[in-house]
């Protein structure tokens, strides 16, 4: 027991004596005049200002490139195997101006769309049946185990004997290139949905359309999202692989058709040409349309950084 007789702010318990804690002056505190901090902040210089900016490091990885393909050329000096950057934007630029290239970029855009559309329609479906049904789970898994290793131009042959040379053979083996990328992305992504979100659709009594659109879709899709990109990519080259294909069988087609041309013609700028307008779209699409959904969506819900 404590000896309840202090002495000097002293305690004894069981004969010891025990010193009362350290004594602490009161300190009164001020505001500080921030004026007398300094710049806390460091301004950037205005170099620092330029790199910082994404779409300028981007447009410098690309003029690097250029020219490097510039100088190469010109220690290679042979126009035939490889015309310079700059003989190859010329025959661009030549093809762009009467219109040809700008035809033969249409025709291929219109094939994509079709197809890529009527492939991300049927892989939803599949993600959707999938998610809430177990039968559908082992369809959609069944079928991307089976055709998705399955390469889309291998499907050109018998595109041609089922649906003859035309753009429905085209759009046919664009289906296949586009649905199962995104439907493996879609699928996965609704699977990984918070249990948490899950019960609360579910407390809210939502229908299954309601629970997908308001749930599952915005939870999902950042994996959503990368399998558009996947699936956009996979039917850019399909589709001109097969016009390089259908091209030679039916005498006409889009910028696989106009490369082929050149090919014949033993014209490798405007080989180079075409090739550069793929990539142009390519680049277009991927800046230009996803990075301005992917700002849009999952970096302002704080979902990606």
């Amino acid at each position: 027991m404590a000896d309840a007789t202090p002495k000097s702010g002293s305690v004894t318990l069981s004969g010891k004596s025990i010193p009362p804690p350290p004594f602490r002056d009161e300190v009164e505190l001020h505001p500080i005049d921030a004026s007398k901090l300094g710049e806390i902040q460091q301004q950037l210089t205005f170099v620092e200002k330029i790199w910082g900016n994404e779409g300028v490091r981007k447009t410098t990885i690309v003029i690097m490139l250029l020219l490097v393909w510039q100088f190469y050329a010109m220690w290679k000096n042979d126009t035939l195997t490889v015309p310079s950057a700059v003989e190859a934007h010329r025959a661009l630029w030549n093809d762009i101006k009467t219109g040809e290239l700008l035809t033969y970029t249409w025709y291929s855009l219109k094939l994509l769309l079709m197809g890529y559309a009527i492939g991300v329609a049927i892989a939803g479906v599949l993600s959707i049946a999938a998610t809430f049904t177990r039968i559908g789970r082992d369809i959609l898994e069944t079928l991307t185990a089976m055709f998705s290793p399955l390469p889309a131009i291998a499907l050109v042959p018998l595109a041609m004997i089922w649906f003859g040379l035309g753009a429905t053979s085209l759009v046919f083996v664009l289906v296949h290139s586009v649905l199962w990328p995104v439907a493996l992305n879609m699928h996965g992504g609704f699977r990984s949905v918070s249990p948490t979100l899950r019960m609360v659709g579910a407390n809210y009594g939502m229908n299954p359309l309601s629970y997908v659109i308001r749930i599952l879709f915005p939870a999902a899709f950042p994996s959503v999202l990368t399998g558009l990109k996947i699936g956009w990519a996979f039917a850019w080259r399909t589709l001109i692989a097969a016009e390089l294909v259908f091209g030679v069988a039916s005498g006409g087609g889009g910028l696989g058709w106009y490369i082929y041309q050149a090919k014949n013609s033993l014209d490798t700028p405007t080989v180079f040409a075409g090739l550069l307008m793929v990539i142009v779209i390519g680049l277009a699409v991927e800046n230009l349309v996803f990075r301005t959904i992917e700002v849009m969506t999952i970096r302002k819900w704080g979902m990606q950084v």
